[in-house]
C-alpha cells in the first residue's frame, strides 16, 4: 500500500481529498477537542465592537489562576497554546532541546525552527543537561503522566536553562497533578490550553504560567490585544463555572472507559491515553484509518507508529452507533 499524506488532526479538508467518495459529514475524531462544548450563552456587543481593555485582561487571567490554582501575575493569556509553542524559541536562547517521549510534534518542530538541536528522551533525567528541557503532561498521545513533585524537582535541579511543561490536557484531572500550584519557579514556563476541554478550539485562547523571568518578555512578545473580546467574556464565564468541568469530567472518564472498550472489542490494544483521547495498536492500524476514512470518520494516525491509532472521545449517540458500525 503507498503511503498517504499526514493529516494533522483536524484537516478535514486533507481528509476529503484522500477520501472524496465519503459522506460529506464528516466525524473528526483526530483533535481530542471535547465534542460537547461549553454553552457559550449570550455575549455584550462590546466584545465584538471594542478593543480588549488591559483590565479585562487582567481580570481573565486572575480568573485563569484561581482555577489552575497558580500565583496571578505569573499568568499570561494568549490566543492559544499554539501561538505560545511558537514564541517561546524566539524568547529563549538555546542549543539543544530535551523533548521526554514520542509526543507533540509541534514543539520539536518550533525549536528546530529556531536553530536548535532537538532530542528525544526516554527518561526525566535525560531531560538535565539540555539548554531547554520539555515535557508533555499528561502526554499526547499515550496519556503518561509525571508527577507534579518530579517536575518541581527536575526544575529545581537544573539551575539554568528553561523547563517547559505542556499541560493541554490536564483540566480534567485533580488539580494536584498540574505543576501550576507549585509555579512560578524561575525558569519554568507551564503552558494550558482553553479550548481542548471547553470544546471552543476555535476560540483560541490559551495560558502560559510562567517565572518572573519569563512571564514578562512572553507578554511584550505577544503584544497588545492578543486575546479577542469574546475570548475574555467566554473565559471568564466558563472558569467561574465549576459544575459544569465536574460534570463533564465525570462524563468523559465513563465515555473514555467505553471506547477502551470498544477498541478491545474490535481486536486493538489499548495503550492509555488521556480523557479527551484514546490510543490503541493493532497490526493492521492503516487499513482501519483507511476503512475509518471511507465512512467518514477521522483519527489520529503517527507515521512514527504506524500501528497506532489515537481515537479522540465520541460525544453523541449516532456518533457512538456510526464508529461501532463502521470499525
Amino acid at each position: 500500500m503507498s503511503q498517504d499524506p499526514e493529516l494533522h488532526g483536524g484537516d478535514l479538508a486533507g481528509a476529503r481529498a484522500l477520501f472524496p467518495q465519503a459522506p460529506a459529514n464528516w466525524l473528526d475524531l483526530s483533535t481530542g477537542v471535547n465534542a460537547e462544548p461549553y454553552p457559550v450563552g449570550e455575549l455584550s456587543p462590546a466584545a465584538w465592537t471594542r478593543l480588549p481593555e488591559p483590565a479585562a485582561i487582567a481580570a481573565l487571567e486572575a480568573a485563569a489562576a484561581v482555577a489552575y490554582g497558580a500565583a496571578a501575575p505569573s499568568v499570561v493569556a494568549a490566543p492559544g497554546t499554539q501561538a505560545l509553542i511558537q514564541l517561546l524559541p524566539r524568547l529563549i536562547p538555546a542549543r539543544s532541546v530535551a523533548i521526554l517521549d514520542f509526543t507533540y510534534a509541534e514543539h520539536g518542530r518550533a525549536w528546530r525552527a529556531a536553530g536548535a538541536a532537538v532530542a528525544t528522551v526516554g527518561r526525566l533525567d535525560d531531560l538535565a543537561a539540555a539548554d531547554v528541557a520539555i515535557v508533555v503532561n499528561p502526554n499526547n498521545p499515550d496519556g503518561r503522566l509525571v508527577e507534579a513533585g518530579a517536575l518541581a524537582e527536575l526544575a529545581r535541579a537544573r539551575r539554568g536553562g528553561a523547563l517547559i511543561v505542556d499541560e493541554a490536557f490536564i483540566d480534567l484531572y485533580p488539580r494536584e497533578a498540574s505543576l501550576a500550584p507549585r509555579l512560578p519557579q524561575r525558569g519554568v514556563v507551564l503552558l494550558r490550553s482553553f479550548g481542548k476541554t471547553y470544546g471552543l478550539a476555535g476560540l483560541r485562547l490559551g495560558f502560559a504560567i510562567a517565572s518572573s523571568d519569563l512571564a514578562p518578555p512572553l507578554r511584550a512578545g505577544l503584544g497588545p490585544w492578543a486575546v479577542s473580546g469574546a475570548a475574555i467574556e467566554i473565559g471568564a464565564r466558563a472558569f467561574a463555572d465549576s459544575p459544569w468541568l465536574a460534570a463533564t469530567s465525570a462524563r468523559l472518564q465513563a465515555q473514555a472507559a467505553r471506547l477502551d472498550a470498544l477498541l478491545r472489542g474490535r481486536g486493538f490494544q489499548t495503550l492509555g491515553g488521556a480523557p479527551l483521547y484514546r490510543l490503541a495498536r493493532h497490526e493492521e492500524a492503516q487499513r482501519v484509518f483507511r476503512r475509518l476514512g471511507e465512512a467518514g470518520i477521522l483519527v489520529r494516525r503517527f507515521p512514527a507508529r504506524p500501528d497506532w491509532l489515537r481515537f479522540g472521545v465520541p460525544a453523541a449517540a449516532a456518533d457512538w452507533t456510526r464508529l461501532e458500525r463502521a470499525l
